[in-house]
């Protein structure tokens, strides 16, 4: 299999890339992630910004990018800028369902993008403020979109998911190996 570049420096990202045997090196993408529209057309959009950036760093690679954002009843939840905004999104995310939107894009050397996106269902149960509290002081949420960390301490408060665990963690890997066959990729040696 051909080396990706994948463009995050997310060790999520990485961590899942690895597990699925895909051959990578990274380079983050440094794009403005700000953006008017919906999160589901929001993560599509980001990443393939985050694509086109790093394919003009390496114009004939195989290049990878993702983003995700968290949405509660139409409200975006990107990374809090601080401790207090992670802790007000989990408040407001504790007792509810909210959506997770992963979006994907492959550029293949050819220059061709291929992009697409997921969305899973989460649901919280009631968060007690002292944990709150407490997973905020551990510093987790804090680079996280909607403040939380599926396969981290927040994975104590999900009573339910519907979708990909995987895209939740920010790289949904069913979406990851259909654009890369779309794009041409070889995901095993002949």
């Amino acid at each position: 299999m051909e080396t990706l570049i994948l463009a995050s420096a997310s060790p999520r990202r990485s961590e899942l890339l690895a597990h699925a045997g895909i051959p990578f090196e990274i380079q983050a993408a440094d794009v403005d992630e700000h953006c008017g529209v919906p999160a589901a057309a929001a993560v599509r959009l980001l990443s393939s910004r985050k694509a086109q950036a790093v394919r003009a760093l390496f114009p004939s690679r195989w290049i990878l990018a993702a983003d995700t954002l968290v949405e509660l009843e139409g409200t975006v939840l990107g990374k809090p800028a601080g401790p207090e905004e992670a802790a007000a999104m989990l408040r407001r995310l504790s007792g509810h369902t909210h959506q997770v939107y992963t979006g994907v894009t492959v550029i293949n050397p050819n220059g061709e993008l291929f992009t697409d996106s997921d969305r899973s269902d989460v649901t919280f149960g009631d968060i007690p403020e002292a944990e709150i509290a407490a997973y905020v002081r551990s510093g987790e949420p804090l680079d996280k979109a909607g403040a939380y960390a599926i396969q981290g301490r927040a994975s104590l408060w999900i009573s339910h998911m519907a979708g990909s665990y995987s895209s939740v963690i920010g790289l949904p890997l069913y979406v990851v190996r259909k654009l890369l066959l779309q794009a041409g990729y070889q995901l095993a040696d002949a």
